[in-house]
């Protein structure tokens, strides 16, 4: 080698180690992403071990690991056999001497006293904002069933109801799902506070009147703007928020609110995320140089984006002046289906709306969402004059805690075989209209009165029956009495994704909580009364304050749904329609808002740095790590979960049994306990599908049961909610197309 060729030989060794020493970054980079997506892959397969049906092998294909490799994350989805499992153990264990029983718990019902929990319960998704710690707003939270109970409490003495069959010496397990304990009324000083409300914290009328702000409609994927009277086309580009925000406020400057009609931007790529959760929640924090989160002050204060898979919210004011005027991008699912409607059909359903409820409030101001409007208006029909002029008291912490952890909403329940055929002769889906607005005439008010198990055996019959009937939320146990062969009646807690069961199984006993109605009419019901052990209850003041905001409410909807039948236009008898729902939607998510669920904190912290205590981290990125916390009970004034739980458990009885009444004269009767056995296949909040249509009335007015569908069978039983959810769009469609086939040419 001379001279020249060592020269030459060392230059390109030097070009050589700056691309080695580039390599070297780039696979430092790949090996720091793939950690960061390995540790991502197993917190997921982790949280996939929260849900009961979940199974290793789907796990594994899906993630892209071995079997072993998903149970050495999650060992509950272990697949081998639990005698092979004991089996190991009891070898590995046999030199080791087996400790003592634990002592068996006295005078416990059957669910408490059922196996321990081997699988945790799953995390109910909530809003995660990702501006700095702070309170995701009671308005935007969705109402949703959540098991977390108060703190566990001493049971009250048993003692037997006078006018109840006592309960089975040997009953018979809840076996759908692991039990769920439920907190009990305290005795002593301590249950003090669950006869109590919250010191100098009211309902009370506002002084104030909302300011509206302007709003414009938006279809992202015709990219077409309806903003005042005229429909305008923008260019989103690439659909970011950031590109959003340009592009409207170009076109309608001084924005503060648009609504997404069609195109949802926010599931652009979403296949590029494990969950539509996570998708969504990139999108709303895409980079932007000319926006960032919007977080709000005083008063307003708002915690940031509200991340949800479908109804997303996202709040952003300017880079240049972050704490100047917010913008929002919301859905209009929030408020109702658009189905295909167009954005100028959906404004005008937002002015028919308005124009609607401005015939009962002269103050109306459509908010950001329907709980925040129906809270609103709720508050502006507080009475003047009266025993609550000075505004309804909220309870004590510990009592909405109470109800809380054991008023849950809606009943949703599949019914499987062998109580169903295997092969449906038909499903035919009834639907309640406007339910819940059958149910406001009447709720609880002041603070409750304690009723003991001693103190209800002591009264007479018909005191016992006007207690029930009365304002009520009553601690049971119960007993499916033997020769049962209908649906269940209450429900029974329980963990996993479902929170409440409804035994049906002769000889089952379960403890559990439920409103007065329904324990009346499992008491009473015609088919065969039930066997229900009265352990302790609470006993409001009947009162009427929800009456008025119903009455009102009911109206703007009967004016609206006849306009959408009567308007010779068929773009106003849609847009009539479409205001109609979002009726629905004011009074169904404002009822959802006094429920007030604890405050759930959520928040970022920088990565690297300690976690606040007790936080649970929803995901994490290079800079920072997203985590959420609940914070207990806030100072709500609005807070009044006894007046959703009243309404929801009215709502539930009614799907097993309602009268139709003509003045004080009962006509007729509808239900779940009206149809034939084994005919019954889902409730689903406010519907019911069987299998054969039923002799209902439908006279158009709240309450009352609406055939929405009829699918025609032979039909292979659905075995999940998704399959029963695709039958009953065919059967809606199937009923649609007969009835207009039907109409005279």
């Amino acid at each position: 080698m001379d001279r020249r060729t060592y020269t030459a030989e060392l230059a390109g060794l030097r070009e050589l180690r700056t691309e080695i020493t580039a390599a070297e970054k780039t696979v430092a980079a790949a090996q720091k992403e793939l950690d960061r997506l390995t540790a991502q892959r197993a917190r997921r397969v982790a949280g996939l071990a929260g849900y009961e049906g979940a199974q290793a092998a789907p796990v594994a294909k899906a993630s892209g690991l071995s079997v072993g490799d998903v149970v050495r994350i999650a060992p509950l989805l272990d697949p081998t056999p639990a005698a092979v499992r004991a089996a190991k153990t009891d070898d590995q264990a046999a030199a080791v001497p087996a400790p003592a029983p634990a002592p068996e718990p006295v005078d416990e019902p059957a669910a408490a006293a059922a196996p321990a929990l081997t699988r945790p319960a799953p995390v109910l998704e909530q809003p995660a904002p990702t501006a700095p710690a702070t309170e995701v707003p009671v308005e935007d939270q969705a109402v949703a069933e959540q098991p977390t109970p108060a703190t566990p409490a001493v049971a009250a003495p048993v003692v037997p109801a006078v006018s109840v069959a006592p309960v089975a010496a040997a009953p018979r397990p809840v076996a759908e799902a692991g039990p769920r304990e439920l907190p009990t009324l305290l005795e002593g000083p301590a249950g003090a506070r669950f006869e109590a409300v919250t010191t100098g914290l009211v309902s009370k009328r506002p002084n104030f009147t909302q300011q509206a702000r302007s709003t414009v409609f938006l279809d992202a994927a015709a990219e077409m703007l309806a903003v005042r009277d005229q429909v305008v086309r923008v260019d989103l580009g690439a659909r970011t928020p950031g590109e959003i925000l340009d592009a409207v406020l170009h076109a309608a400057p001084g924005t503060e609110r648009i609504y997404i009609t069609a195109g949802a931007p926010w599931h652009d790529g979403a296949e590029r995320y494990s969950t539509l959760k996570d998708a969504v929640a990139a999108w709303l924090n895409t980079p932007s140089e000319r926006w960032t989160t919007a977080v709000g002050a005083g008063r307003d204060k708002l915690a940031g984006h509200f991340v949800h898979q479908r109804q997303p919210v996202g709040r952003y004011a300017p880079a240049v002046a972050p704490d100047s005027a917010t913008t929002e991008i919301r859905s209009i699912g929030e408020w109702f289906d658009a189905d295909g409607a167009d954005v100028a059909i959906c404004r005008q359903a937002f002015t028919l709306l308005w124009q609607a409820l401005r015939r009962h409030w002269d103050d109306v101001v459509l908010m950001g969402s329907p709980s925040q409007t129906g809270r609103d208006l709720w508050t502006r029909t507080i009475p003047t004059k009266g025993k609550w002029a000075g505004g309804y008291p909220v309870l004590s912490e510990e009592l909405r805690g109470l109800l809380h952890a054991t008023g849950g909403q809606g009943r949703t329940e599949l019914i499987l075989p062998p109580r169903v055929p295997e092969q449906l002769p038909a499903l035919v889906e009834y639907d309640r209209t406007f339910a819940y607005a059958k149910h406001l005439w009447k709720s609880p008010v002041g603070t409750p009165r304690r009723i003991t198990a001693a103190a209800f055996a002591a009264m007479t019959e018909q005191e016992q029956v006007k207690a029930l009937m009365s304002c009520s939320h009553w601690n049971v146990r119960v007993t499916v009495p033997q020769g049962w062969d209908h649906v269940g009646l209450l429900p029974a807690p329980v963990t996993g994704d479902r929170a409440w069961i409804y035994p049906a199984t002769p000889g089952t006993t379960f403890t559990t909580w439920a409103g007065g109605a329904e324990v009346h009419l499992a008491l009473s019901n015609h088919l065969m009364p039930w066997k229900v052990e009265i352990l302790g209850g609470l006993l409001f003041e009947d009162g009427k304050p929800l009456d008025e905001w119903g009455k009102r409410l009911k109206a703007a909807w009967a004016d609206l749904t006849n306009l959408s039948k009567l308007h010779g236009d068929e773009r106003q008898r849609t847009a009539a329609y479409l205001a109609s729902r979002a009726v629905r939607s004011v009074l169904l998510f404002g009822l959802g808002g006094f429920a007030q669920r604890p405050r759930l904190v959520s928040g970022t912290t920088p990565l690297g740095e300690a976690l606040p205590a007790g936080v649970e981290i929803l995901g994490q990125d290079d800079t920072v790590v997203t985590w959420q916390r609940q914070a207990g009970f806030s100072r709500d004034p609005y807070a009044h979960p006894e007046w959703a739980a009243y309404v929801w458990s009215g709502a539930r009885a009614a799907l097993l049994d309602m009268k139709y009444r003509q003045g004080k004269e009962v006509i007729g009767y509808a239900g779940a306990l009206h149809a034939k056995p084994g005919t019954v296949v889902y409730f689903g909040t406010d519907g019911i599908a069987l299998t054969e249509r039923q002799p209902w009335p439908y006279r158009g007015e709240p309450g009352d049961y609406l055939l929405k569908g009829h699918l025609t069978g032979p039909i292979e039983h659905p075995t999940s909610q998704e399959q029963y959810l695709k039958l009953r769009g065919l059967g809606r469609a199937e009923l649609a197309a007969a009835e207009k086939g039907a109409e005279p040419q």
